[in-house]
């Protein structure tokens, strides 16, 4: 992106010029979602687009996953996020000249995303090829707290001499997709998937139902209009079975205005029927209506104003990152916010890219964010895998293994990855949604939570570790043929990572169990499999290499010959330019994997096992997946590398404002932007959870003057202030308001009226700086590094180069390209 056109500011995101070339980009970026729906940020007018896309969570179509050769076990059909009928259309004709600002004369325009409002705001300026003057102005919102709708005020005048306008606000099902490139991690392209079932209109609301034609859901949109002019206007109403379109018509003089606020509203189910579907959607149009333009706008601020009051980073000492952090936030929060059971994909609703999946990245990355700055999303997001607990213990007895096999990526509950070694095999999604359950409940203490969801999920995760692992004769515990995080390492032994974190899954099972006997009875479980779960946690395997004094990243690993990264400078990521064995057999990772483990399993490493550790894989590591280089931060961040720390953590929060991974059109990187607030909040702030308690061990790059932000532990908030040489603690909620917690392992109370203040000691790496693959280092947040390519080379690669295995990042797109 040409930073160039988007000033940095502390609170809001703006384009002051519209780049033609940068459409899908910048469709996303300026996205608005509540979890519930999302609105890519397309043009009012709808055209010119890069990519349409109006979405709503978990509604999606089937299509079947056709093999060259099936076997046993694997996934029939898979799952793509639907684009469903269109809403934001607001069409304009000036006269009888079209409002397109590829025509006439674009004297300015201006879209500003402001993360406190949650609205998006568009300024145009433009001369019709006929010689009329107009401003447009518009604005744009998905309420979070009216989860079914949508509202658009867009207002027209005329500059300098009289003018007819004619609005055309519509309702539009089925438009064309186009297919913008044959990168294998775009969708797959759906044509014409919603049949019509049932059309209503009249002047005061009009209502389409539609209908998949494989998975069979129901969906109805609405809309309503309130229409304000200086001067007489003429309406009309016209309805077909893939349209809708409402009309306006006035003539206004220079200084004269016309005012319509468009409300829409979504519903659908795959149970309801479709008068129940239409009534709900009524229903909302009538509650947008009752709150109308202006109650819309202030109940959105209250809810930000509270989102922001315990989940705000304060950046000091660089503009651009503070930017950065809050879009990252503001968008984690829209992805989440009313997602209400159900899957928070990848993409969130920014864009339809994955297939609009949820994979390990909600659990592993944008859950630790929401757990201590809105726990409530968090634990809707774990009611929602709950819910598809039944479809994942028959996905574990398909594979003949005992308790539940979560899918790889789904958008329903099916497992829908056709490709086993970078999908089922990557078993270690158990033990990460185990470790958001414990991690949730650790910071909330939401006892019904546990007892009616946490509980029966760490007991079916559990019981599927104790059927892929084994004791070998030596009485050591073992998980072969396995896929860690690292995806150009699959079908291992013994993945360092995946064995932690299956021990603890066992651990967690246990222990809960035996806090709750009742419940764990219920579920089946006795003295016996809570002692098995414990024998296999204290046996776990953990790979070492002595010689080399590092932990290798699976069994064997440190043994496999090097990868050539001298020979590829220039060909990334490597899963567009080597076959997938290659990949496999050699020294290469593609994210943070090892250094996943020394983050969430720090217990399991001493601080030297740690910095050689870092050290040895910052040299592999080639950042090919968005999920590594917050990883990185934080693991830099503790080995004393923090100015190393500082470059990951500007990159994970600058991935999509710079498109650093050439595919943000196709929607934006939930987990990297989770990541930038893991990275400032974890790396630089050393929040880490450490037997129950909050653990804090503050340390700041060069580049920063302080770092403030706040988390919520048990119904408090507390707020952290760090600077270079000391840290304040604050509680900022009532008089009798307290936490304990721990500082550089020392037990400290706070409360309302007494903050406290500690020193702090600068950290010194044990480990000179590593360095990382040729090509690959990371950007400087203090200027851009020379490595990073120009985002135009970037994106001509990308959509030059085509034919990738099936990983997550490469995620193919056909029913044939997904073997």
């Amino acid at each position: 992106m040409d930073r160039s056109h988007h000033p940095i500011e502390p609170w809001q995101l703006r384009e002051t010029e519209l780049d033609l070339d940068r459409l899908e980009q910048a469709e996303s970026l300026f996205s608005l979602s509540n979890g519930h729906i999302g609105l890519r940020g397309n043009l009012d007018e709808g055209e010119p687009f890069g990519i349409p896309g109006t979405y709503l969570n978990s509604f999606y179509e089937s299509r079947p996953l056709p093999y060259a050769e099936a076997g046993y076990g694997y996934p029939e059909s898979g799952q793509t996020l639907v684009d469903v009928t269109n809403g934001k259309l607001i069409r304009l004709l000036v006269d009888d000249s079209p409002f397109d600002v590829r025509y006439g004369d674009l004297h300015s325009h201006e879209r500003v995303l402001d993360f406190r409002s949650g609205i998006l705001q568009r300024e145009a300026d433009w001369t019709s090829p006929g010689g009329k003057r107009i401003k447009v102005r518009s604005r744009r919102l998905v309420s979070l707290t009216q989860r079914a709708v949508v509202a658009i005020e867009y207002v027209v005048e005329p500059v300098d001499q009289p003018t007819r306008f004619v609005v055309q606000s519509e309702l539009v099902a089925n438009e064309t997709q186009p297919r913008l490139s044959d990168d294998p991690r775009v969708a797959a392209v759906l044509e014409n998937p919603l049949e019509p079932v049932s059309q209503h209109g009249d002047r005061e609301d009009v209502v389409l139902v539609h209908r998949t034609r494989k998975s069979e859901q129901l969906m109805a949109a609405g809309m309503a209009h309130e229409v304000e002019a200086d001067t007489r206007v003429k309406t009309d109403v016209d309805v077909q079975e893939n349209w809708a379109r409402s009309t306006v018509i006035c003539e206004l003089k220079p200084g004269q205005s016309l005012r319509v606020v468009k409300y829409v509203a979504y519903g659908w189910s795959s149970l309801r029927s479709e008068t129940a579907i239409g009534d709900q959607v009524a229903a909302a149009l009538a509650g947008a209506q009752f709150s109308g333009w202006d109650g819309l706008v202030q109940q959105q601020r209250e809810f930000l104003d509270d989102f922001w009051d315990a989940a705000d980073v304060e950046v000091h000492g660089h503009a651009e990152l503070q930017q950065a952090v809050r879009f990252a936030l503001f968008h984690v929060l829209q992805a989440g916010a009313r997602a209400e059971r159900r899957a928070i994909p990848s993409k969130g609703l920014t864009g339809a890219g994955y297939d609009g999946h949820t994979f390990w990245d909600t659990e592993g990355f944008v859950l630790p964010t929401l757990t201590y700055t809105m726990p409530d999303a968090a634990a809707d997001a774990l009611r929602w895998r709950h819910s598809i607990l039944p479809l994942a213990k028959e996905r574990a007895s398909v594979l003949g293994l005992r308790g539940a096999a979560f899918p790889w990526r789904t958008i329903r509950g099916q497992e829908c990855s056709g490709y086993w070694p970078a999908g089922t095999a990557a078993f270690h999604i158990n033990a990460d949604i185990a470790e958001a359950v414990t991690r949730y409940y650790c910071a909330t203490s939401d006892d019904k939570f546990m007892t009616e969801v946490g509980i029966e999920l760490l007991v079916e995760t559990a019981r599927l570790w104790m059927s892929l692992g084994h004791h070998d004769r030596d009485g050591q515990w073992h998980l072969p043929g396995v896929t860690g995080p690292d995806e150009y390492s699959a079908v291992a032994d013994d993945n360092v990572f995946t064995n932690l974190m299956a021990a603890r899954n066992l651990r967690a099972a246990a222990r809960y169990a035996a806090k709750q006997p009742a419940k764990a009875r219920e579920l089946g479980v006795d003295a016996e499999e809570e002692a098995a779960w414990r024998d296999a946690a204290a046996a776990v395997y953990v790979p070492y290499d002595a010689e080399l004094g590092v932990h290798p990243q699976s069994a064997g690993f440190t043994r496999y010959a090097e990868w050539d990264f001298e020979a590829s400078r220039g060909k990334y990521p490597l899963m567009l330019h080597a076959p997938y064995f290659e990949l496999y057999r050699k020294q290469v990772v593609k994210q943070a994997d090892l250094m996943l483990a020394t983050y969430w399993c720090g217990d399991a490493f001493t601080a030297e096992e740690k910095a050689r550790n870092f050290d040895y894989y910052e040299r592999l590591t080639v950042r090919d997946s968005s999920l590594s280089a917050c990883v990185q931060a934080v693991a830099a961040a503790e080995v004393g590398h923090l100015d190393l720390a500082f470059d990951y953590a500007y990159e994970a929060a600058l991935i999509d404002l710079l498109d650093l991974h050439s595919n943000s059109g196709d929607g934006l990187h939930m987990a990297s932007l989770a990541g930038a607030w893991m990275a400032m909040v974890a790396g630089f702030g050393g929040l880490r959870e450490r037997g129950g308690m909050l653990s804090f061990d503050p340390a700041l790059p060069d580049g920063l003057s302080q770092l403030a932000f706040s988390v919520r532990w048990r119904g408090v908030r507390l707020r952290v202030e760090a600077h270079h040489r000391e840290v304040r603690y604050a509680v900022h909620d009532g008089p009798d308001a307290q936490i304990t917690f721990l500082h550089a392992g020392e037990e400290i109370t706070v409360t309302a009226d007494a903050p406290v203040t500690r020193p702090l000691t600068k950290r010194v790496p044990l480990m000179p700086r590593p360095s990382q693959p040729p090509g690959r280092e990371p950007m400087s947040a203090l200027g851009q590094h020379p490595a990073v390519e120009s985002e135009q080379g970037q994106r001509s690669k990308a959509r030059a180069n085509a034919g990738a295995g099936p990983t997550k990042d490469a995620a193919r797109t056909s029913a044939a390209q997904d073997v």
